[in-house]
This record gives structure tokens, sequence and C-alpha cells, in this order.
């Protein structure tokens, strides 16, 4: 497999085989995808990866807290307040398309229900974590997104499957509590990582994308 060929096949994957993965291959992509570049080299990145009964604690906690009604302090907003044109419509039209492939209500409780199965790693039997420390700015924090989107192409070329999941940033004290994140770094991510169940409808559809058009504009070439 070549790097377009990985790039055309990942996608945001939902649902998972419960089937382990090897401790060693998880390290050897990790290692792999520490060649990322780095703004001065800083390597800013610090990723706890959480499976077996570490991880079906947290689960379990996150399921309790969802069925009390809880909520904590976010680390940031997920996404900007008041999201405008064309930003508001293309993330409406991706959950759209998620509701409509489960056949879960587009309602509150139908929002509760998808934020249990991102809390559940979707079934995933690993989970993986990206904090930096609070010092860091804005090129850190693209330092840290261009490592994951490495680590996710590599684990395509090994057929595993992935899910970010910034969404875990809005738990960041329930978070710490399992992984021992000390103050001092900000929880930027989540990930699901396994198998990919190919047959669940969660992974039946895939977003779309603007045109080149939409988003580069050309200079003398």
């Amino acid at each position: 497999m070549n790097v377009t060929d990985a790039v055309r096949q990942r996608y945001s994957t939902r649902a998972f085989l419960d089937r382990p993965v090897d401790g060693a291959l998880v390290r050897e992509l990790l290692e792999l995808a520490a060649q990322s570049p780095s703004g001065g080299n800083l390597q800013p990145w610090i990723v706890q990866v959480i499976a077996g009964e570490r991880q079906a604690g947290l689960k379990r906690v996150m399921a309790a807290k969802l069925d009390a009604g809880e909520r904590e302090k976010g680390e940031y907003n997920v996404y900007p307040p008041n999201l405008w044109e064309p930003l508001n419509a293309r993330r409406a039209t991706a959950a759209s398309q998620r509701f409509q492939a489960t056949g879960i209500p587009d309602d509150p409780d139908g929002a509760v229900e998808m934020q249990r199965e991102n809390f559940a790693f979707f079934g995933a039997p690993v989970g993986l974590f990206f904090s930096l420390d609070r010092r860091c700015g804005p090129p850190q924090w693209a330092d840290v997104g261009m490592m994951m989107q490495t680590f996710m192409l590599l684990a395509v070329e090994r057929g595993l499957a992935t899910c970010p999941q910034m969404i875990w940033a809005r738990w960041p004290k329930t978070v710490s509590t399992y992984l021992e994140i000390p103050e001092t770094h900000i929880l930027y991510s989540g990930m699901s990582l396994g198998y990919a169940d190919e047959g669940s409808k969660w992974n039946s559809f895939r977003t779309e994308r603007a045109p080149l058009s939409d988003f580069a504009t050309f200079y003398e070439i």
C-alpha cells in the first residue's frame, strides 16, 4: 500500500470488531508516527494508551456520568461558537448522515446515544489519548495533529482502523483519573484503534470533501 491508498482508505471508523490489537504493533506505529514534522523539533506530543480493564473501567464511569446527566468543563471548544457557513452546513450534513445510517433519532436523546458510542470507543479494544504542555501554543497543537494523522495512516497500512475523538477533551478530569495526566498538560484528543467492523451500519457512509476550487488559490503555477 502506498500513501495515496492509505489517505483514500482512511475514514473515521465508528464500529470495531471484538478482536485484540497486538501491543507490540501499537508501539511500533507510535515510534514511526513520531517521525512526524515538528517545528523546532519540539515533539510536544504525549501519548497514553489504554486497553483491557483500565479501558473498561473508564467506559463504565463515562456511561454512569452520561446516565446522571453530568458534565465537565472542557479543555476547549471542539467547534467555534456560532459556526458560520459553509462550515456549519458541512457539520450538519455529516451529522445527518450519521443519524440516517444508524437509525438513531436526530433529537436530544439520539445525541446522547451517539455520545455513548463515542465514550465506549465504538467498541475498539484500544484507546489513545494525546496531550501536551499547557504552555504550548497553536504551532505545537498542529504538531500533535500531524503526529495523529501520521499514526492513522500507518494504522491503515497495517489493516487497522481509527477514529480521532476530540470530544474526549470535554472530560479532562475524568480521563485524568485513569491516565494521571498532570494539570500542567492539556488533553488534546482521544482516538479509538482496532479492526473495523465493515458490515456495521455505523461504517456504511463516507463524508464528502469540498472540491479543490473551494479551498486553494494558485499564483503563477
